[in-house]
């Protein structure tokens, strides 16, 4: 399975770049060289494969794992899904590289974006379903989905980190278009399951 692959991989890459700072560079999104290198393209994509910290990593993979593993089998398959994954983790970027390609000082780490962007597309075909915050606590999709993006608004705000939380909006925003134009049923099964939540029936 492709998801769990990705996770495997992205945990093989973050954990030894926690202690490699050279390896941490090399792989993190830095748009101020990216603007004066286009050799240095590629961290459109692998940083998606280096994170802030431990909490960080397990974070993102265990939203990949449990929102991706039910899009990849159940409504993309493997290929689509690829594709999804990948060209979040590009155009999640696309913004925050436009507004930083001039600051030397910036950098930005995680998967996050495309994880942003698997969780919204999940959440049109499963607003209802339930995730275990702190594997405990039961919240809907749907309202785990509009924290997170709430968190993210501020947190951009506040700014002073290494993770983009710019990228998560941006993230959610293309994981709905891309959902909505590869899948246009998943609005009339949105709208439907939200007009029939489960504690209602």
């Amino acid at each position: 399975m492709l998801t769990i692959s990705i996770v495997t991989l992205t945990c093989l890459i973050s954990i030894p770049a926690f202690t490699r700072t050279d390896l941490f560079e090399k792989l993190c999104l830095y748009p101020y060289l990216m603007h004066r290198d286009k050799k240095q393209w590629f961290r459109m994509v692998s940083v998606g494969f280096v994170h802030a910290d431990f909490m960080h990593l397990l974070f993102n993979m265990l939203t990949l794992y449990f929102f991706g593993s039910v899009l990849e089998q159940k409504i993309f398959g493997e290929v689509q899904f690829l594709l999804f994954y990948f060209s979040a983790l590009v155009l999640s970027c696309a913004d925050e590289y436009v507004k930083q390609k001039d600051n030397p000082a910036y950098r930005a780490c995680g998967a996050s974006g495309a994880v942003a962007a698997i969780m919204f597309s999940l959440v049109l075909f499963q607003p209802w379903g339930v995730v275990y915050l702190k594997f405990i606590i039961p919240v809907y999709f749907i309202l785990f989905a509009i924290g997170y993006l709430i968190y993210s608004w501020y947190m951009d705000r506040r700014g002073g980190q290494l993770i983009g939380h710019g990228i998560h909006l941006w993230g959610a925003l293309y994981g709905i278009a891309f959902t909505l134009l590869t899948k246009p049923i998943s609005l009339s099964v949105f709208v439907y399951e939200v007009m029939h939540p489960p504690f209602l029936k």
